[in-house]
């Protein structure tokens, strides 16, 4: 997804996304390994490869590009809120013979174009996990931990799009939205695994529990700082007066240059 993005627009974001999520999930996946197999017992129900390269493939693609809006989001809102650089005209990408696009529409774009891609696979992904769970337990949903988390990551997704369409949200909601989209998937992929209730109770890691608070405590915290008011951007953003929106000011040409 990161070349991809680099491909369309070669400003550097592409890198950024595929380096920083690959670095965080091999700590993961390292300190999750360090006492050996997270799961005391491989259940015989994911004794299954067509399934094991279908469902679970795709919905962890689905999953992981939730975590790629919210990077991206976060990169938004740390160049808005501490550079100039969101009104920067691109001299790269699909826009650039034309005058090029901003960098702060242009990560708009961006994530709302992952949003779409994790709906997608997160639905499918689920549905394909129920044909699992109808075929191995005799039920296409039972309520289970795990599902009604599934079921969450996939509705939280629709209410961005649905959001962005229907022109509740501006750039800033997009992208609060989709930081808070971290929280969701990061409890219903992790969290209802410390629950231990479920068919799905496998793979305890009680040890993550802090890890997990913490990074949604950082979650909330960028959430609030992307509702700083305008004035406190360094990059001009909208805002709506009425039924009209314009820019908001600068520090600077609110309360004057430094």
């Amino acid at each position: 997804m990161g070349i991809i993005l680099e491909r369309v627009y070669r400003v550097g974001i592409g890198c950024i996304l595929s380096s920083m999520t690959g670095f965080v999930t091999l700590l993961i996946a390292h300190n999750l390994a360090l006492g050996g197999d997270t799961m005391e017992m491989l259940q015989a129900v994911l004794d299954t490869n067509f399934w094991l390269a279908t469902h679970v493939v795709v919905v962890t693609l689905g999953y992981a590009s939730t975590f790629g809006a919210g990077l991206l989001a976060i990169v938004y809102i740390c160049l808005g809120i501490f550079t100039p650089q969101l009104k920067q005209k691109l001299n790269r990408g699909p826009t650039a013979s034309g005058g090029g696009i901003e960098l702060g529409k242009a990560l708009t774009k961006m994530v709302y174009g992952i949003v779409c891609f994790a709906t997608l696979f997160s639905f499918v992904g689920t549905v394909l996990g129920g044909i699992w769970a109808d075929q191995s337990w005799g039920r296409f949903w039972g309520w289970d931990p795990k599902e009604n988390g599934a079921l969450m990551i996939v509705i939280w997704c629709a209410v961005i799009l649905h959001a962005r369409w229907g022109g509740m949200i501006r750039e800033r909601g997009l992208m609060a939205m989709a930081i808070f989209g971290n929280i969701v998937t990061a409890y219903s992929w992790f969290g209802v695994n410390m629950l231990g209730i479920g068919l799905h109770s496998y793979g305890f890691m009680d040890k993550a529990f802090w890890w997990l608070l913490g990074y949604i405590g950082v979650q909330i915290a960028l959430i609030a700082l992307a509702y700083l008011p305008p004035a406190y951007w360094r990059s001009p953003i909208l805002v709506k007066t009425g039924a009209t929106a314009k820019p908001a000011p600068t520090p600077e040409g609110e309360f004057g240059a430094a």
